[in-house]
């Protein structure tokens, strides 16, 4: 279906004169939308591979919003900005579309606010550990059981490393020749794969609702103040630990070099970021255990090797979950994230002292 027939099934302020690719996303089309009179919004096409029961993704997204909405209000903030509004669509739906057509969604455009692709200010990555941390006050009185789990396992790396396994095993692309070293990587560190998953189920580790993109881009940064406007790209939005969350922005956040730099020798995990971002996530965060704490550090390695293993396996199985834009994308991805692992592994105990460093 044509997207401007698309956007006239949704309540906007106008008609769309101009929708054009908007964004950096691996996962997710997404548009800038622009009306007659003048209202910009964020129309996405969801992708149905990835997300198949989208009444689910968009009942988490509906809840998770206007929890956090409720308690911007509550605070005499500004919804519009600092909380992602879903527009609704004629039949006052959250969503629009079908398996035939595909399915849409429409936010309300965040005016004067950018989401950045690198850290090119520590503040900024400050200011998204804060924006993070807020995120989960905001939401540390809603049940993290009331939302589905839209992607089961996402971050079950003991999931994930069988999957792998599977995919080195088939190597139906006839790709496993050319990775043997990165494989080599994988398979040595198998014993970092269940230890937040084990304290999650015996109840050490604390369920909490948790983001499960905590990347830079997925935060606003109001483009006067250099301040944290609103966390956006709420589809993974689950049950799970805040730990997940803390360990994936380290491990897109203190990395200067792009996610998919050919060039190792400019991929190298900054102390420095890492330390301005602990300690705006602990500044914001009024709820964290004692467990949590202490895992901060080791997260961070977890979830850089979980996303690595990830890139890995989708490059083995021939490229079918992220988006590539060129030959050995994901490959590319994939040796990036073992980089900065042996790095952090190598700081972990500086990181450690940072962690405890702030009360």
């Amino acid at each position: 279906m044509d997207l401007f027939e698309v956007s006239a099934k949704f309540k906007i302020n106008g008609r769309a004169v101009s929708i054009t690719p908007y964004g950096e996303g691996h996962i997710n089309e997404t548009y800038l939308l622009v009306t007659d009179k003048g209202f910009k919004y964020i129309l996405q096409k969801i992708n149905h591979r990835l997300f198949k029961d989208v009444e689910k993704l968009m009942r988490n997204i509906e809840l998770v919003t206007a929890h956090v909405a409720e308690k911007v209000r509550q605070k005499g903030g500004d919804v519009s900005r600092e909380v992602l509004t879903i527009v609704r669509t004629d039949e006052d739906k959250t969503y629009y579309g079908d398996d035939e057509t595909g399915y849409f969604r429409v936010y309300i455009y965040i005016y004067n606010a950018t989401a950045h692709q690198v850290v090119k200010k520590s503040e900024h990555f400050y200011q998204s550990a804060y924006a993070f941390g807020t995120f989960q006050n905001q939401l540390a009185d809603f049940d993290a059981r009331r939302l589905h789990e839209i992607i089961p396992n996402f971050h079950n790396t003991v999931v994930r490393f069988e999957n792998f396994k599977r995919a080195v095993e088939a190597d139906r692309m006839g790709r496993l020749r050319l990775v043997r070293r990165e494989v080599d990587f994988v398979l040595e560190r198998e014993g970092y794969c269940g230890r937040i998953v084990k304290l999650l189920e015996c109840g050490q580790m604390p369920l909490k609702v948790t983001h499960n993109d905590t990347k830079l881009n997925n935060v606003m940064i109001d483009d006067a103040t250099d301040k944290a406007v609103a966390v956006i790209d709420l589809d993974t939005v689950m049950p799970g630990s805040s730990c997940y969350d803390f360990g994936d922005s380290i491990r897109f956040g203190c990395n200067p070099a792009a996610e998919d730099e050919v060039d190792l020798s400019k991929v190298n995990f900054r102390l420095d970021l890492f330390k301005a971002y602990t300690e705006g996530y602990l500044a914001a965060l009024k709820n964290i255990s004692e467990t949590e704490k202490e895992y901060l550090p080791f997260s961070a390695i977890l979830m850089t090797y979980e996303c690595g293993m990830r890139f890995l396996t989708d490059y083995l199985e021939g490229d079918t979950y992220f988006r590539i834009k060129r030959q050995n994308h994901n490959l590319d991805r994939a040796r990036t994230q073992f980089k900065l692992v042996s790095d952090m592994e190598k700081a972990l105990g500086q990181m450690n002292e940072i962690v405890y460093s702030f009360k």
